[in-house]
């Protein structure tokens, strides 16, 4: 992976350009929750409690997003985290879906819906970066 001029992570694979090509790429659940910003229920996600050391990515493009080492039991039902790996890997925008206003974090590459940000985090961030687990892979670091 490379970055471009403005710091955005770059993936080595393209990206799909169209929504049938996104559907053909990523699983229903992927789909619905990257591509049309669903959720997961709580408590259900594959990554909600992880053992090993590693790297979460993008599930829709391979972006690196989040390490295990920023990880933490917030109790609230999915994958919690206090910050990115790398700033500028993902993006927020105002989402006022629900009837809440809410922070939600995007991929900075393809744009894929991961889940919100909060303010009620642990130092030394103050931040749960709350994600759905459908919308991560995970690499785990191997043992020298």
């Amino acid at each position: 992976m490379s970055e471009t001029d403005e710091g955005v992570p770059e993936t080595d694979e393209e990206l799909p350009e169209t929504d049938e090509e996104w559907r053909e790429r990523l699983t229903e659940t992927e789909y619905r929750i990257l591509r049309e910003a669903g959720t997961e229920p709580k408590f259900s996600g594959e990554y909600l409690e992880v053992d090993e050391d590693g790297m979460f990515t993008c599930a829709g493009c391979g972006a690196a997003l989040f390490d295990t080492d920023e990880q933490f039991d917030s109790g609230h039902g999915w994958p919690s985290f206090v910050d990115v790996v790398e700033e500028g890997n993902v993006e927020t925008r105002l989402d006022t879906s629900h009837g809440m206003r809410r922070t939600e974090v995007v991929c900075a590459t393809c744009g894929g819906h991961l889940g919100h940000v909060f303010d009620d985090g642990p130092e030394p961030t103050g931040k749960r970066y709350c994600i759905n687990s459908a919308a991560l892979d995970f690499e785990g670091d191997e043992e020298d």
